[in-house]
Parts: structure tokens; C-alpha cells; sequence
């Protein structure tokens, strides 16, 4: 893994911890992305709900590189996309790189987050 997307990933994270608390992982971090892109906001979600949210995430994340195409709302408000293309056969820590690399151009994309290195 590139050493320093994992730095900065790092960073990211305990920014974000000190407003959603502490031990936040990739999966936490999807769901408040997912969360975020919904636009509901704070709310209890059913297990199914928490589901869709991270794929929401991983939609979103994945759509800058071209893998999905956002084709807009359904009546509740649930964000759709299209799978444009498949992602290439790769290893779990490059898998784990790639949302990394994601998460840190969305934060910053969304002006939540502002790199200091």
C-alpha cells in the first residue's frame, strides 16, 4: 500500500473522530458517506438501510474513476447509479487502497476535510 495514503488516511480519520467519536473503520466511514449522499441526515436505519447506504458510498466513490454512473433519485430519495464497468480482478489491500484513495478526494472534495501534507 502507498505509504503515504495511508498517512493521510490516518489524518483524515482522527479528524473525523473528533466529531463522530473514536475507532472509526472503512466501513463506518462508508456509512457516513453513504449517509451524507442520501441526505436524510441522523436517523435510526434498518440493517437493509445500512446496507444500501454503503453501497451508496461505494457508488459515489467509485463514480469519478468511471466504474458507476449516477442516474439520480427514486421517489424516497435514495441516490441510483449504474454500473458503467467492472472493477478489474484485484487483491483485498489494493481493493482497501483504492476506497482509501476515494475517501480522501471526497472528503476533500466536500470541503470537509483539508490536508495538511
Amino acid at each position: 500500500m502507498d505509504h503515504d495514503i495511508e498517512i493521510r488516511f490516518q489524518n483524515l480519520k482522527k479528524h473525523l473522530e473528533k466529531t463522530f467519536g473514536e475507532d472509526l473503520d472503512i466501513h463506518a466511514l462508508l456509512f457516513l458517506i453513504g449517509v451524507n449522499e442520501y441526505g436524510k441526515g441522523h436517523q435510526e436505519y434498518s440493517k437493509q438501510e445500512k446496507t444500501d447506504l454503503i453501497h451508496v458510498a461505494i457508488c459515489t466513490l467509485l463514480a469519478p474513476a468511471g466504474y458507476y454512473d449516477y442516474k439520480g433519485r427514486d421517489e424516497e430519495g435514495w441516490p441510483h447509479f449504474e454500473l458503467v464497468q467492472n472493477l478489474p480482478p484485484i487483491q483485498k489491500k489494493d481493493q482497501e487502497h483504492l476506497i482509501k484513495e476515494a475517501m480522501l478526494d471526497y472528503f476533500k472534495e466536500h470541503q470537509y476535510f483539508e490536508e495538511s501534507i
